[in-house]
């Protein structure tokens, strides 16, 4: 299993669902009827798929060894750059999701907030897989020994066997081709 290229395929997936959290936060721009129900969707997402699951790799695998094998560029790189950025996702999450109960009571102005923070979340991770996809996997992939990548490799294999076994992938596929048919 090449852990690098699966990550990128996830990174797919969660475009897919940067999309539905676009297209949620244009109707209701426009006024249209919403369920915030489905932002606690999205949000479970975000936070157990594109988060636990894929940054997971990132964080314990991949930029783990590149931090203790590639020196201070690489230290710099996803310490300065892809953590902090993993961060500032996490905390629009937090932002949105009270936001949204606040919509949900019927605070109208609170939509503003559900926009504001759905449309940052999605403009931070368009950028950041931009990057990892465009460079941070290759600086890794280009530098790291081939021992590394094979190691990175035979882990990311163990976690998505372990992932298909409670059946997370088939969950979340599932969950962004729902809310894609709903709201794009």
């Amino acid at each position: 299993m090449d852990g690098i290229q699966l990550m990128i395929e996830e990174h797919k997936t969660i475009k897919r669902m940067l999309e539905v959290i676009r297209s949620f936060c244009l109707r209701i721009l426009d006024g249209k009827e919403v369920d915030g129900e489905d932002v606690f969707k999205m949000i479970d997402f975000v936070r157990n798929y594109a988060d636990k699951h894929h940054h997971g790799k990132e964080e314990d695998l991949l930029f783990k060894f590149m931090t203790e094998e590639l020196g201070s560029t690489a230290e710099k790189l996803v310490r300065n750059g892809m953590l902090v950025e993993h961060d500032l996702g996490r905390l629009y999450m937090r932002e949105l999701e009270e936001a949204t109960e606040k919509m949900i009571k019927g605070d109208e102005e609170a939509k503003v907030d559900v926009i504001g923070h759905g449309m940052s979340y999605y403009h931070l991770l368009q950028r950041h897989i931009d990057k990892e996809d465009g460079m941070v996997y290759k600086y890794g992939e280009d530098n790291l020994s081939k021992e590394t990548i094979e190691r990175m490799n035979r882990e990311t294999e163990i976690i998505e066997k372990e992932a298909r076994e409670k059946g997370l992938q088939e969950k979340y596929e599932a969950l962004v081709k729902e809310l894609e048919e709903k709201y794009r």
